[in-house]
């Protein structure tokens, strides 16, 4: 494509100018001709077809029709005027009504003459009328499929309509023809039977016919997951180039733990993630891998065997997890493994006295301790291990970029193998494009013995029943999780619903000891109210989502969340995943107002009927789409036009494969045929993603 005329600013374009390309600029990001031409429609409308006003009925929707003026007429004054225009096709008669814009349509639309008037008819007593409808001359050029760009209140107001976007692109596109450079090989469209660029995007700006706009959108969105799947594979290759890896060979220890100390059988999922993590660590390449399994699917257990490879080729580990709870509860079950086999285990978080954590420092210089639990503090300069060979983080996405490098750049000579593990169940499709530079592995099968929850719904006039199943609950001998929604943009609302929520369960039972947590209270007592919880000494905690990751309270056997339709699936799924630890059958209860809206019947159903994560995660993925669920959208980590990841799945595999091929016979893409790839992967720099920094 030519770069001059791409780069030409949009103000230097017939019937834009400085003001208007301010306000594109602004509104939408639109500052060149090449912005422009990859502002895409969001719809269309079929104009191919003139309608007879006698076929209108009171369901209509939009059409053309040509129509001859008959009389106008002004009504009203100043901001109450109206302009009223009587017309009549071979049919029947009509009247287009105007409120905004009077001057400019009396100017316009002459007695006499034809024009094609585009809009929705309404049919009332007899009567049909337009009212703004979009007005043209009769020409053959005005009929055919007209594209509808978005827009915002602002362009709406300064006349920056879609009559103006049209007008642009005709303009636009007469500029750009034949000066569209291909960037896909000729062997890829053949192979992937797309039509070319060029075609595609005038297509997609002013079509043809309906099978062109397919057509067209079938291009451009092969085209946008080739090169992203293309990038995240060549980011890949280079960090194995780049980053070597300790070469783990040895796994004596890891059989011997599985042969004489493994409390129960593993699951073949944890096997396999197992053999997957050994492959990598073994390979002398640095390892950069991604565990993903549903609450309770066993990844502490394949964490610590993997621990066992590092340590038996003498590396440390620490183990990172955000927040003091979970740290401790992880060092409490790793150091149950540990034990068996006479390793060292330290403890380190922000708590840590100081003279214990000066121990602790001399035993990690030295290579005392094997493997260090931790939080943040795991990350402080002062915090040094003699080889750091692995590292793990629990709940990776809880923490921040800068945080997670500053520990794996705890390193002599070799970069530390990288685990990251997560419980929230990403489907394959989003896992294959957000987690492009990381190899995933999942755990998709639950440990034997353990019980599914029962969840049902309720609505709140079950209330009372619902009391009496946590008083029959408490006098079994177990406890209790009551949660409470807390949406930012009504803090003290939200607040105000835990407190009374807290106060009536108090009420309710006023002899039973009650727990309280949210996320406006300080760390240490955030702590001791959990503490208190997993020592059995408060029997029902009543809390916000602060709890959604974290401790194993084996004993906590019902789950109560409120207003549980203000809640997104995934939310829903991990808050139910905090009970359901122990051998007791264990429920979640769902409780919701009566009235409730598609979307939340949608996601209450699909909890009350599956257990499955992954399951759960593609629902969700149809329902809130991929920027909302990873909270992509305001990183701006998927800028996907084309795609919908729920629906794409074979386009997104076809991509990934071929990308795969491609870097296997050309890494560098040097080869004549694949010169094109290599000159728009160079020239777009910019908007490439360094993808790894997302894991």
């Amino acid at each position: 494509m030519n770069n001059k005329i791409l780069q030409q600013k949009i103000e230097f374009l017939p019937g834009v100018g400085p003001k208007k390309s301010t306000l594109l600029n602004k509104e939408i990001g639109v500052y060149t001709i090449n912005d422009m031409l990859h502002y895409f429609p969001f719809r269309y409308e079929d104009r191919s077809k003139i309608r007879k006003l006698s076929e209108v009925t009171e369901k209509d929707f939009d059409g053309v029709f040509l129509v001859q003026v008959l009389k106008k007429t002004s009504s009203g004054l100043y901001n109450k005027k109206r302009l009223t225009v009587k017309v009549k096709d071979s049919s029947d008669y009509a009247e287009l009504i105007w409120f905004k814009g009077i001057k400019w349509i009396e100017n316009k639309v002459l007695i006499g003459k034809k024009y094609l008037i585009f809009g929705k008819p309404k049919l009332f007593n007899k009567t049909i009328s337009f009212t703004h409808p979009e007005t043209n001359e009769y020409q053959k050029k005005t009929l055919g499929i007209r594209p509808v760009y978005s827009l915002t209140e602002t362009l709406k107001k300064r006349f920056l309509n879609n009559r103006f976007f049209n007008k642009i692109i005709d303009e636009i596109l007469i500029k750009v023809k034949n000066n569209i450079k291909e960037n896909l090989p000729e062997h890829i469209i053949n192979h992937a039977r797309v039509i070319s660029r060029e075609e595609a995007l005038i297509n997609i700006h002013l079509p043809k016919n309906n099978k062109m706009i397919y057509q067209s959108i079938k291009r451009l969105k092969f085209e946008e997951l080739f090169f992203l799947q293309l990038q995240v594979l060549l980011l890949k290759k280079n960090r194995l180039d780049s980053f070597p890896g300790f070469s783990f060979k040895k796994n004596i220890l890891l059989s011997g733990f599985y042969k004489n100390h493994i409390p129960f059988e593993l699951t073949k999922a944890q096997k396999k993630v197992i053999k997957e993590c050994y492959k990598d660590m073994s390979s002398g390449k640095q390892m950069n891998r991604l565990i993903q399994g549903d609450v309770g699917s066993g990844k502490t257990i394949v964490a610590f065997m993997c621990m066992l490879i590092a340590i038996e080729g003498f590396g440390q580990v620490a183990f990172m997890a955000p927040t003091e709870v979970l740290a401790e509860q992880h060092f409490q079950s790793i150091n149950k493994y540990a034990n068996k086999l006479n390793l060292s285990v330290g403890f380190l978080t922000g708590s840590t006295k100081q003279k214990e954590r000066k121990l602790l420092h001399e035993n990690l210089i030295v290579g005392k301790t094997n493997i260090l639990v931790g939080t943040h503090a795991l990350i402080e300069k002062s915090v040094v291990f003699k080889n750091l060979g692995l590292v793990i983080i629990d709940e990776q996405h809880k923490f921040g970029v800068a945080q997670r490098a500053k520990l794996w750049k705890k390193k002599e000579l070799v970069y530390p193998h990288v685990l990251v593990m997560t419980a929230t169940p990403i489907p394959r499709t989003l896992a294959l494009t957000l987690y492009g530079d990381l190899d995933v592995s999942t755990i998709d099968e639950m440990p034997l013995g353990r019980k599914p929850i029962i969840t049902s719904h309720r609505f709140d006039n079950s209330r009372l029943k619902v009391l009496g199943f946590i008083n029959k609950t408490i006098e079994g001998g177990q406890q209790i999780y009551i949660v409470y929604p807390l949406i930012e943009e009504s803090k003290s609302k939200d607040y105000k619903d835990l407190m009374d929520g807290y106060n009536g369960i108090k009420k309710y039972f006023p002899s039973i000891p009650i727990g309280i947590l949210h996320g406006r209270m300080r760390s240490e007592d955030k702590d001791f109210e959990m503490k208190r919880f997993v020592e059995g000494k408060s029997k029902i905690l009543v809390s916000t989502t602060v709890i959604e990751v974290g401790v194993d309270v084996s004993n906590a056997t019902v789950m109560i969340i409120e207003s549980a339709e203000r809640f997104g699936l995934s939310q829903l799924h991990q808050l139910r995943g905090r009970v359901g630890r122990g051998k007791i059958q264990s429920y979640c209860i769902l409780m919701t107002k009566y009235k409730l809206s598609e979307n939340a019947k949608t996601r209450i159903k699909a909890l009350t009927n599956s257990s499955d994560g992954f399951e759960i995660s593609n629902i969700d993925l149809k329902i809130r789409g991929p920027g909302n669920m990873m909270g992509t959208q305001q990183s701006g980590v998927l800028d996907l036009k084309f795609t919908d990841l729920a629906k794409d799945t074979e386009v997104i595999s076809k991509t990934r494969l071929l990308a795969k091929k491609i870097i296997a016979n050309d890494p560098n893409l040097i080869k004549p045929e694949n010169k094109p790839l290599f000159l728009f992967i160079k020239n777009n720099k910019k908007t490439n993603v360094n993808w790894s920094r997302i894991s």
